[in-house]
This record gives structure tokens, C-alpha cells and sequence, in this order.
């Protein structure tokens, strides 16, 4: 005996939520696409973070422009490899030039170039920093379980405007997905699981910011530490100019992760228009934003002795700008 559309429809909705089955909502996109059931009204999760603004739409389409022509031209030199073995080498990524052009160039600058190159990680196009590249499949694999189990330390620079932060170090903790328009966006850490527009689920994000300086001077050293678990908008949205320098800790590896964090936090990195970023600033616009990897950490994937891996700090890093 087959089974009515009202009895699949009590048995995949419950109170007006979306069961977080995967195979229950691929069930509802099949059925939907059939015309065996007309769902509406789902109750989907709402994002916490503001969408992009307007302005972002052409900006970024130019920055992915000038990358484009950028990375076609891109070549490493030896200046940019921060470590090599017979396994893996890290280079100093440079902004504006996207991972997959730093890749193809590796052979270039190896001695013996018959190896299997992949990424170990990958950074944002205007995002610089430690980039990982390994020299087989076995290696590969070794280091994307690490990172997916989260056993790699990470560590970020970032320079933002806005109001000087009240705490000297935070933890963040919220909901990761894309809105129905596509783009990523933060949501509340009680949504983690619930289904997405796109089918996507919500998954958790965890970050902590320290506060490396403020208008170029170092705070006073604190032991305190505050920790949101974001539930909605920010209580008080403050409006400030201050040069913030922060040391972010991604805990978990979600796209645009650390981006996201500081929109939420009040203070967008400078540069980053898509996340509501300064785009001109005393003067002078951004060709993207500040946002540099400044280390890993990690038991190398063969030999299992403890590396750390470091890259230069941009100029900005500072905070004297």
C-alpha cells in the first residue's frame, strides 16, 4: 500500500522543522521535484550576519579580474619556500594570486620534479600566508585527515577598523552556511544541523581573537578570556574607526571562517567589502583585504617530529597605517 502525501509530510516534518537526516531531505527534493509533494513555508534557520552589500558585486568582480591576470604570470622563487623536505614544502603565498597557480609553479622551483603535487590547505585568493604542498598521494592524505580532525594549529593576522574591542581575548562560537542567495553567512550555534535553501546543512564554526594592538599601541596583558556562543544579532552594534590587529585561532576550518567572525564581531577586516569591510580608508582603497596565515603547527605526516611553520608578517601587521 503506497503512502499519501500527507502521511510523507507528517512523517518528514515535525512541529514546522526540518528533520537534519540527509537522506530525508534529499527525500524532500525528490518528491518536490516530482509534484508528489508541495511543501511550503519550510522553516529553515535565518542567518545572523548581514548579507553583502551592493557595492561588493563589482569590486569583487574586479579583484577576480586582476587575479586572474596576476596568476597566470605567477611563478615561485625560492624566496617564497618558508620549508622543504622530501615530502612536503611550505611557501609564503602572496595576496591577489589564487592556490592553484602557486601549485602549478612548485615543479618549477624542485630539483626533482617527477613528484605528485597537491595542496595541503588552501587560503583565500586575497588571503597570504603558509600554504602547504605535498609531494605524493600518501602524504596528501595524511595531512587533509589532519586538518579535517583538526590537529593542525593555525594561526591568522588580521587588520580591521572599527570600535576598540572591550575584551583581549574571545572565543566565538556560531552556525556556518550559505543563505538562499548563495552567500556564506553566520547562524546561531542552535541551528547547527538544521537544513539549508540549497540542501546544505548548518555546521558549527569556533574562533578565538586575541587583540594584538590598537592604533599601533599593545594592550595592557590580560588573563581573562570571554566566550559568545551567538544566538542572534549583537546586543550593541558600535560604530568606531580604530586600527584593530588581531591574532585569530580557527578551530574549525569553515570558508571564510575568520572573515565571518570579525563581521559579526564589529570589526569587518579592512579591505573585505563582501563582509562589510572598509574599502577606502584615509584616502587609499584596498586591493583586498588584510587577512595573512601567519603559522602552522603540526607533527610532520612521515617522521611525526613537531613542525612550526612560519611566514613573514605583512607590513600592515603592525598596525601603523
Amino acid at each position: 500500500m503506497s503512502s499519501s502525501p500527507l502521511l510523507l509530510r507528517n512523517l518528514l516534518l515535525s512541529a514546522n522543522k526540518i528533520l537534519i537526516k540527509p537522506y530525508l531531505a534529499n527525500s524532500i527534493k525528490a518528491m518536490e521535484a516530482r509534484h508528489d509533494l508541495h511543501i511550503t513555508n519550510l522553516d529553515y534557520p535565518k542567518p545572523i550576519s548581514a548579507p553583502p552589500p551592493p557595492i561588493s558585486k563589482d569590486i569583487e568582480l574586479k579583484r577576480a579580474t586582476e587575479a586572474s591576470s596576476k596568476s597566470s604570470l605567477f611563478n615561485l622563487t625560492r624566496d617564497d619556500v618558508l620549508y622543504e623536505d622530501e615530502w612536503l614544502m611550505a611557501v609564503n603565498k602572496p595576496k591577489g594570486v589564487y592556490c592553484e597557480s602557486v601549485l602549478s609553479s612548485a615543479p618549477k622551483i624542485i630539483a626533482d620534479s617527477s613528484n605528485e603535487f597537491h595542496l595541503a590547505n588552501r587560503l583565500d585568493r586575497d588571503t597570504s600566508g603558509v600554504m602547504l604542498i605535498t609531494k605524493s598521494h600518501k602524504v596528501a592524505a595524511k595531512l587533509v585527515k589532519a586538518f579535517t580532525e583538526h590537529k593542525i594549529r593555525k594561526s591568522y593576522i588580521a587588520l580591521s577598523i572599527g570600535p576598540s574591542p572591550n575584551w583581549s581575548k574571545i572565543t566565538i562560537k556560531s552556525g556556518h552556511g550559505r543563505s538562499k542567495h548563495g552567500a556564506w553567512r553566520v547562524y546561531a550555534a542552535l541551528d547547527v544541523g538544521r537544513v539549508l535553501p540549497g540542501g546544505s546543512f548548518v555546521r558549527d564554526m569556533e574562533t578565538t581573537f586575541e587583540v594584538v594592538s590598537v592604533n599601533g599601541q599593545n594592550p595592557e596583558p590580560s588573563e581573562s578570556e570571554s566566550v559568545i556562543v551567538v544566538q542572534g544579532e549583537p546586543e550593541l552594534r558600535c560604530v568606531g574607526d580604530d586600527v584593530v590587529v588581531v591574532r585569530a585561532f580557527p578551530q574549525s576550518g569553515r570558508t571564510h571562517q575568520i572573515r565571518l567572525h570579525c563581521q559579526y564581531l564589529g570589526i569587518p577586516i579592512r579591505g573585505d567589502v563582501k563582509y562589510h569591510g572598509m574599502y577606502e580608508w584615509r584616502g587609499r582603497t584596498s586591493e583586498g583585504h588584510e587577512l595573512h596565515a601567519e603559522s602552522l603547527s603540526l607533527d610532520h605526516p612521515v617522521t611525526g617530529d613537531p613542525l612550526v611553520i612560519q611566514a613573514p608578517l605583512p607590513c600592515w601587521a603592525a598596525g601603523d597605517v
